[in-house]
């Protein structure tokens, strides 16, 4: 080897393209989006020989190979021999686990531009195999307790295996005590962990979430940076994340947030739903989040506090048009959480079998009118005498990607409901009145696009709970039909706000 040239010649990124297009819980990193997560961070790291970087979780040692390619072109002043450079930068700047006995070859051949560190193809001579991408069968083990992970929570019964296949008991998350693996200090830890772990049994397919393990063990090394590329389905917590979304939010050394509602503007061919993203967080900074989503060929940035809000919001523009309306202070600030139902309204769930006489019920938008037994009713706000505006509890059922126009709420499935009737749990309650006329001024109220995009910054699935209209104002009293245009000009909605919201919102219903 006698030039950078012949160094860059031996690296072929088609072939980690490829990689990345394979569809797995364990997502390949595409080398643009690696390079886009390089770029966030201080450029003058890889000017310096003294920088150290981690990738806890190597797969294809794409995030380790392009750094490797800023660190040559960076310390060429340092070290003006290209050998000596290169041997410097190997052995002393470059570290990795890898994930599973595969990865850990994949991730070699990577770097290293051989399976082998101590092969003679070698780019830089080890003298060990593993170099300094380690994978370790021994402390990459499960430790059971009743039957499951204390760590990761694999179940047993699928993940104690022979000592020849892989158990996926990866060593970052399998220790108390992360900052032993190496025993040094890292400046910055980079990767894409695995997404999910399938711990079930008698529910097959059943999955939890372990990339936000990676990120918090991460965080016990105390680097100065650390950036990760994970699903976005933390926004939203559940299933285990509630706590980790708590921290990420409420932490203000996340310093960026670049986010993709839609996975196949980040992953092409891999389909995680809810998007995904990658975050910069700076050990030694903190502030304002500089906050990106990205949407086909759109971009958008905007400085922002994550947790400024109860609910988090991933739109830029419907994050805007909230603050703009909160700011109001419409009915005392009063929103329509308060006023929409909880699920089961009347104690009737979606399979009751209706009954030849009794309280009139609405079901399915199929079965429509029916009956059921008044001592089945309950009539816990005591609104059934009321006129009701009934609205669809999953309006948009079969809809993953939000990223397209959706509609919600429309008059075909919408119903006003008489004194008198009630419905199954597949209706909530949006609002009760005294009268059926301004019921249908409400109803063109909720119909508005204007209204719809509001309800849409909160929806990450095709189910409509009451907690979903929280940055909908209730105006107490509906004494007209409400248009769009009548909500531009009261609520200071600008053209642009305006066309945006317009592209969102199907084109049916309301207006």
């Amino acid at each position: 080897m006698t030039d950078s040239s012949s160094f860059s010649k031996s690296y072929n990124p088609d072939v980690l393209c490829c990689l990345a297009n394979l569809s797995s819980d364990e997502v390949f990193t595409p080398p643009d989006i690696a390079n886009a997560m390089l770029d966030l961070l201080p450029q003058e790291l890889f000017q310096s020989p003294d920088t150290k970087f981690l990738d806890p979780c190597c797969k294809s040692g794409v995030f380790l190979r392009e750094i490797a390619k800023r660190l040559i072109k960076g310390l060429e002043p340092v070290f003006p021999d290209l050998q000596e450079r290169l041997n410097h930068i190997f052995k002393n700047q470059l570290f990795g686990i890898a994930i599973t006995t595969l990865t850990s070859l994949i991730s070699r051949r990577s770097l290293y531009c051989s399976k082998d560190a101590d092969s003679e193809y070698s780019v830089v001579h080890f003298d060990s195999p593993e170099g300094n991408i380690r994978f370790s069968a021994v402390s990459s083990r499960h430790k059971w307790y009743d039957g499951r992970c204390i760590f990761c929570g694999a179940t047993k019964e699928i993940y104690e295996r022979d000592s020849n296949l892989e158990s996926y008991a990866y060593e970052m998350i399998h220790t108390n005590t992360p900052q032993e693996i190496f025993n040094m200090k890292f400046d910055v830890v980079i990767g894409n962990p695995p997404y999910q772990l399938k711990v079930g049994v008698k529910q097959k397919n059943y999955a939890v979430p372990i990339y936000h393990k990676f990120v918090e063990q991460a965080k016990k090394l105390n680097p100065r940076f650390l950036t990760m590329i994970i699903p976005a389905k933390w926004y939203t917590g559940g299933r285990g994340l509630d706590e980790f979304r708590s921290s990420m939010l409420g932490d203000k050394h996340v310093i960026a947030l670049v986010d993709y509602p839609n996975p196949y503007d980040c992953f092409q061919g891999v389909d995680n739903p809810g998007g995904i993203c990658y975050f910069l967080w700076s050990r030694d900074q903190e502030g304002e989040c500089a906050f990106t989503s990205i949407i086909g060929d759109t971009k958008q940035t905007v400085n922002r506090i994550l947790d400024e809000n109860h609910v988090f919001i991933r739109d830029v523009v419907g994050l805007k048009v909230i603050n703009k309306i909160k700011s109001l202070k419409i009915n005392n600030g009063r929103m329509m959480d308060s006023v929409v139902s909880s699920q089961t309204p009347y104690g009737i769930i979606t399979s009751y079998t209706p009954v030849e006489f009794g309280t009139p019920c609405w079901f399915k938008q199929k079965t429509g009118l029916k009956y059921v037994r008044t001592c089945d009713v309950r009539d816990i706000s005591g609104d059934i005498d009321k006129y009701k505006l009934l609205i669809p509890e999953a309006p948009i059922a079969g809809q993953t990607d939000f990223t397209k126009p959706v509609g919600l709420y429309y008059e075909g499935n919408t119903i006003v409901a008489k004194p008198g009737e009630c419905c199954t749990q597949t209706w909530l309650v949006a609002n009760v009145f005294d009268s059926e006329e301004e019921t249908l001024f409400f109803r063109s109220y909720l119909l508005t696009k204007i209204v719809r995009f509001l309800i849409l910054q909160t929806v990450v699935s095709q189910h409509v709970s009451r907690d979903r209209f929280c940055f909908v104002p209730d105006l107490g009293k509906y004494e007209f039909v409400y248009t769009d245009e009548f909500l531009r000009k009261e609520w200071g909605i600008s053209d642009d706000e305006w066309q945006y919201i317009d592209s969102k919102i199907h084109n049916y219903g309301g207006n």
